[in-house]
């Protein structure tokens, strides 16, 4: 009788160079050591251990953060889904494919072309610039015109709240400084603000992503 090994390919693509790295994992590996996938370039690895709690986790490195993220899944998950995707906790961004091989390739394939579309519209020529010396950091003017943008749109809901008697109805008499790496927005009656950075996506997330924007 043949004992079928039980694994799963694990894909993620290196932010230093932008290539697919890609490999089978079986349950036998990670009963062993840390596994780790890298990248040619030296410029990144995945790590995937087996915890003794019998969960798997993995430090996935981050096309926008400086940082890698850490996940923990179950071996169900881990070894029993067709595809299953790992995203950036800040941007969504699809970061870690695991799953079948073929709907892996064709995940990891769909993931660059919506990553050249990104750094595009960003006006990023390359992967390696976004992890420069200002990690990170993508153009102001993009993050900037969003978050003006979120602030209209909560001006139109009335969702802009500050001192005022009226508070309860929205500040609708407001002023906003726009600086290099912030944006500041101001009552012109009470005087109340709130500043929101605009120099790096993970700063201004909090804000592109909140319903409703207090002046204190």
């Amino acid at each position: 009788m043949i004992i079928k090994t039980k694994q799963t390919t694990i894909a993620y693509r290196c932010p230093r160079c932008g290539a697919g790295i890609m490999s089978a994992v079986s349950i036998f590996s990670l009963k062993g050591d840390m596994v780790k996938l890298k990248c040619d370039c030296g410029g990144s690895e995945l790590t995937i251990v087996h915890t003794s709690d019998d969960k798997i986790r993995l430090t996935v490195p981050c096309i926008i953060c400086p940082n890698a993220h850490n996940f923990t899944v179950s071996p169900s998950v881990f070894f029993g889904e067709e595809v299953f995707t790992l995203s950036c906790p800040y941007s969504d961004l699809d970061l870690c494919f695991m799953g079948e091989t073929n709907e892996v390739k064709a995940v990891l394939a769909k993931s660059e072309l919506e990553l050249i579309k990104i750094l595009e519209e960003s006006g990023v020529s390359n992967f390696s610039a976004l992890h420069n010396d200002k990690e990170t950091n993508m153009p102001d003017p993009q993050i900037l015109d969003v978050v003006l943008f979120v602030i209209k749109e909560l001006e139109e809901e009335h969702k802009i709240f500050c001192n005022c008697k009226n508070a309860e109805e929205g500040c609708c008499d407001y002023n906003i400084d726009i600086l290099e790496d912030s944006v500041t927005i101001y009552c012109k009656k009470c005087g109340a603000s709130k500043k929101i950075p605009t120099d790096s996506l993970i700063s201004a997330h909090s804000f592109i992503h909140s319903d409703s924007l207090i002046l204190e």
